[in-house]
């Protein structure tokens, strides 16, 4: 218990994470303090590039195997059942409404590509090696969550909620998607020499970028809950601190099952304890525009997204460790 313990405080008190703290602090203080909209989205292209291209280049040198398709079949089908969990845990903790219940639960089978980076990054500091597919499953979690929350709607909805036209591919077409996915099959096919060219381009700086984008989100999840308190209550705080776990004992079990590293494993529990906040929103504004964005936007990038970054993580990378034997 002691090491566990040691090891999320060391975690937590890492650079990155404390960046983000500094950010939510520095919103709820109304500090002036901000990030350049150009600028937090070149950060963020930065980012998925680098973590899409490094995934490649390992895939390359692991090679495709059974272990590997079954890992990305296990992330589609657990970004699938997830909402369905988050949704009956909605409606018994709070008394939302069928669309927004089902538009919340959404948004926890997808996942969050910064939280992602995050637990990568501190995964290779704490000299873990996570699978480099991993990056692939993330891409596989982005869409079937979208398809769940349409589905809750049509069978415990007043109405039957179709997929609207274009909604399919705006999910494929989602810049951070095709990036991710982009750079992944770039790093797939030129593999070490690949990296060998511009590795001083994504290996050094990586850690920087990522404190800086950090910043930048703590930034906006403080000024988030700062402005939208009114649409936390306690039952809805409470589920969005309790999915993130439900979710990781399931991506935990998940991993154990599949055979990945400790590495591996943390990333999992990541993936499938983290919450969208850019695809699904983006997505639910085309097929159910009348569920409340303050709600799920609350829940999302308000409360999981800091509870992932500051506790969370380390919890995972923890728990990790001494389930693998890492």
């Amino acid at each position: 218990m002691d090491g566990t313990l040691a090891i999320a405080a060391d975690n937590l008190t890492s650079p990155i994470i404390l960046f983000f703290i500094l950010g939510v602090v520095a919103a709820f203080a109304r500090s002036d303090l901000s990030i350049p909209e150009a600028i937090a989205k070149g950060l963020s292209i930065y980012l998925l590039f680098a973590i899409g291209f490094k995934g490649g280049v390992s895939v390359a040198d692991h090679g495709v195997d059974t272990r590997l398709v079954l890992s990305l079949l296990a992330g589609a089908v657990l970004s699938f059942t997830l909402p369905v969990v988050a949704y009956w845990l909605l409606r018994g903790m709070s008394r939302l409404s069928v669309t927004d219940a089902a538009a919340v639960a959404g948004h926890y089978g997808s996942i969050s590509i910064v939280t992602f980076v995050a637990a990568t990054s501190v995964a290779t500091s704490a000299g873990l090696s996570p699978e480099g597919y991993m990056v692939a499953v993330a891409a596989v979690m982005e869409a079937p969550a979208i398809l769940s929350a349409l589905w809750l709607i049509a069978r415990y909805g007043k109405q039957s909620a179709g997929m609207e036209e274009g909604l399919l591919r705006e999910i494929l077409l989602n810049g951070s998607i095709v990036l991710l996915v982009g750079a992944f099959i770039i790093g797939w096919i030129t593999g070490d020499e690949g990296m060998q060219m511009i590795a001083p381009f994504i290996q050094a700086p990586f850690q920087g970028v990522l404190c800086l984008f950090l910043l930048d989100m703590g930034l906006v999840a403080g000024r988030g809950l700062r402005d939208a308190r009114s649409v936390l209550t306690p039952g809805l705080f409470g589920f969005g601190v309790l999915m993130p776990l439900v979710g990781a004992g399931t991506g935990a079990l998940t991993g154990l099952l599949l055979g990945l590293s400790p590495g591996g494993v943390m990333l999992f529990m990541t993936l499938a304890a983290s919450a969208s906040y850019i695809a699904v929103p983006a997505a639910m504004r085309v097929a159910l525009p009348e569920a409340n964005p303050s709600v799920y936007l609350t829940l999302s990038l308000g409360v999981t997204f800091p509870f992932n970054l500051t506790l969370g993580i380390p919890i995972y990378l923890a728990v990790s460790q001494a389930l693998s034997g890492g």
